[in-house]
């Protein structure tokens, strides 16, 4: 067989965006379209030396640079029009990251000089006009590192949809306190591989870990000031290289190849490395106002969305949207997302506001957008997990379940649903007042089918999810109704304030036994639905372990005790911790609740049947359907059509305040039901009911029935 043909590159034309090594040396490009020279500044121990970048074409310039070898530190100087209202910011006084450099060494030091145009010491100026004090000694530089690593015989987990679950973690925040962590490990790269982490991710059963944005970031001036620090990190400074804070190593090279180690780590464990990425806007917060660090330097008026006065089109709430209408633009973000794959062998990614990056000419959202189809069509981006969040801050920003193939999105509408039945409609039920019904309820616990048929799209593309990072913890969710984020300086005015919480009566920490039994039960009801639904399931980092940020519901700022996890654990926690892991084997062994297609309500082979009854076993009707005062619904799934594998499951979702007498329903093949689980304490009621006996089941309570098959359908066998 011939070997692969690769045309080769004309001498004329740009070669590869980034540092390219080549048999003449190494070669660096960089986009400058309305560039007059570019520079690139290398640290050469005595200073700084200019080297010019000589090749010019197609708004890419670049050359062969014999001094960029592993080790080296360099930036970049553009000179070019300074002409704010055409979008050109131009500025070479200011030393400018490269934007596909893979590693950084140094961090931003906020003073008037990082600013292309003239600022004074309290942040104040003129964004027309330009600043000539040089920024050199306030900026991290580039470091060339060399990406050759011991991968061993490292392979992708691949996990299916069908069977993924999805565990949200900060790099920090996951193993900052951990115990069985060595001290100068905790909160690194390096204890993402301990063997006393990926033991509590394996036992509890995740497939796959989520981390928040480790793409290196900065900290906004405002929060600087404050003492405050930028903990989530979506604030990007480069798109190529890993926040270097987050690693136990010093050195860039030492940084990389840690990262790497513990992703192999995790692989050979069969857990999936998901990022979480934000192509959306960047650290140059702020619009025209905003600080120069890189692409406002390079070329802002390629890299940003701007208007007709070269002023930011903002549509992520942060000053500034990357242009992906701009072929370069979206280069640079696929180029960034396969560095990630091919590099570190990452398994996918979560696209923050990912409305944001396809808007298109007429800056609305485009299924069809250049860069939907370009990830649809990549050999190797086509073949990873792909999520969207599925919204921005734009006009229309909304786009739930409207997202192209091979996207799963979040489903922020099983989010609320879940919260409204499980905590404000109890307290609306309590108070005397109506709620919601169960029809949006059993519409997300089926996969939410009227969001995501479009094209074929099945219920693996709905990520359900009850909490995120953004938002009260699943334990604070059941403890406060008014969110407390004075901490973050900002009067209480930041984070969400319709959390459809319920704080069972007390407000805050609370040491009734009543109040304390009924939030437990409440947590444990919403992660049996998160976890027990159709779709693809998502826990953040510490809901399993009653994790507290005492009422904040926006911790973006808080890198303390506040947003670490706490892994001494009291009794309730553990018995959470326990019913965490029995509810993701139950998952496991129930394969007819995570089916790729949606269930049907009539048996046909390979498919899930689904059938709603009331607590008398009678099928739901339209009237019960549209009643805001129902309460109860049960949920029957079976597979009895199915030879080789026949299963039969029902969950008893029961949002009344009393405990309640059951019919269980009559399904043909089922001999027997059985109490598998239940989110009661007191796990109330006879263990076991034929069909169409009673069965009691707790108040406020989520109950799941295994079925007992006869002869026909299961030889006789329990189901275990």
């Amino acid at each position: 067989m011939a070997p692969p043909f690769h045309p080769r590159r004309s001498t004329d034309t740009p070669p590869p965006l980034g540092l390219t090594q080549t048999p003449h040396g190494p070669q660096l490009a960089v986009v400058a379209k309305h560039a007059t020279a570019v520079h690139v500044c290398v640290d050469n121990g005595h200073g700084e030396e200019r080297i010019p970048l000589r090749r010019n074409a197609y708004g890419i310039w670049w050359d062969t640079v014999d001094a960029l070898t592993p080790g080296t530190r360099y930036a970049l100087r553009v000179d070019g029009p300074w002409q704010p209202a055409q979008g050109h910011r131009h500025n070479a006084h200011k030393l400018l990251l490269d934007p596909y450099g893979h590693a950084l060494e140094g961090s931003i030091h906020w003073s008037p000089e990082l600013y292309g145009h003239a600022v004074d010491l309290h942040g104040h100026g003129d964004p027309e006009r330009l600043d000539t004090r040089d920024n050199s000694s306030c900026v991290p530089r580039n470091v060339v590192v060399d990406h050759r690593f011991d991968w061993g015989e490292d392979a992708l987990p691949a996990v299916p949809w069908t069977e993924t679950v999805i565990y949200e973690a900060h790099v920090r925040g996951f193993t900052r306190a951990h115990p069985d962590v060595p001290p100068e490990l905790r909160g690194t790269y390096a204890a993402l591989g301990h063997p006393a982490v990926i033991d509590h991710l394996t036992s509890l059963g995740v497939t796959t870990l989520e981390l928040l944005p480790i793409h290196a970031f900065a900290t906004e001036p405002t929060l600087v000031k404050a003492g405050l620090s930028n903990y989530w990190g979506y604030n990007t400074l480069n798109f190529f290289a890993p926040h270097a804070e987050y690693a136990a190593a010093m050195d860039p090279q030492g940084i990389i190849d840690e990262l790497k180690g513990s992703i192999k780590a995790l692989h050979a464990a069969g857990i999936e490395v998901l990022l979480d990425v934000v192509y959306n806007h960047t650290a140059e917060q702020g619009g025209g106002s905003g600080p120069t660090l890189s692409w406002r330097g390079l070329d802002n008026h390629t890299y940003y969305r701007l208007d007709a006065h070269g002023r930011d089109i903002d549509v992520t709430g942060c000053g500034n949207t990357l242009d992906l209408r701009q072929p370069l633009v979206a280069r640079m973000v696929l180029d960034s997302l396969r560095h990630w794959v091919e590099e570190f062998h990452i398994d996918g990614f979560r696209f923050d506001l990912a409305p944001a990056l396809a808007r298109d000419r007429d800056d609305a959202y485009a299924r069809d957008h250049a860069f939907h189809v370009a990830l649809q069509t990549d050999p190797v981006l086509s073949r990873v997990k792909l999520i969207a969040e599925p919204w921005d801050v734009g006009m229309h920003g909304w786009r739930t379940g409207q997202f192209p193939a091979p996207f799963a999105e979040w489903n922020d509408r099983f989010r609320d649903t879940a919260r409204t039945f499980w905590l404000a409609d109890v307290g609306n039920t309590l108070a005397g007042r109506s709620g919601h019904g169960v029809r949006d309820l059993a519409t997300r616990l089926g996969g939410s089918a009227d969001l995501f048929t479009f094209e074929g799209r099945g219920p693996i593309a709905s990520v359900n999810f009850v909490t995120s990072h953004d938002g009260f913890t699943l334990a604070d969710l059941t403890a406060y109704e008014q969110k407390y984020n004075d901490a973050n300086g900002e009067d209480n005015r930041d984070g969400h304030s319709d959390n459809r919480s319920w704080n069972h009566t007390t407000e805050g920490p609370s040491t009734s036994p009543a109040v304390l039994t009924a939030r437990r039960r409440s947590i444990r009801n919403l992660m049996a639905t998160t976890l027990l639904s159709t779709g693809v399931p998502m826990l953040v980092a510490g809901d399993e372990l009653g994790r507290t940020q005492d009422g904040n519901n926006n911790a973006y700022c808080q890198d303390s005790a506040l947003t670490w996890l706490r892994w001494e654990l009291q009794p309730w926690q553990e018995d959470l911790l326990t019913d965490t892991r029995e509810l993701l084997a139950l998952r496991r062994e129930l394969a007819l609740i995570r089916p790729a297609t949606f269930p049907l309500i009539e048996a046909v082979e390979g498919h899930t049947r689904l059938r709603w009854y009331d607590e008398h076993a009678g099928e739901v009707d339209e009237g019960q359907w549209r009643d805001p005062w129902r309460r109860t619904v049960i949920a029957a799934y079976d597979t009895l059509h199915d030879a080789e594998n026949p299963q039969a499951v029902a969950m008893v979702l029961h949002g009344g305040p009393d405990r309640l007498d059951i019919l269980t329903p009559r399904i043909e093949g089922v001999a027997q039901w059985r109490v598998r689980w239940s989110s009661d304490a007191q796990r109330s009621g006879a263990g076991q009911a034929a069909p169409g006996h009673s069965l009691t089941v707790g108040a406020t309570s989520f109950t799941v029935l295994v079925g007992d098959l006869n002869d026909e359908h299961g030889a006789g066998v329990r189901a275990e």
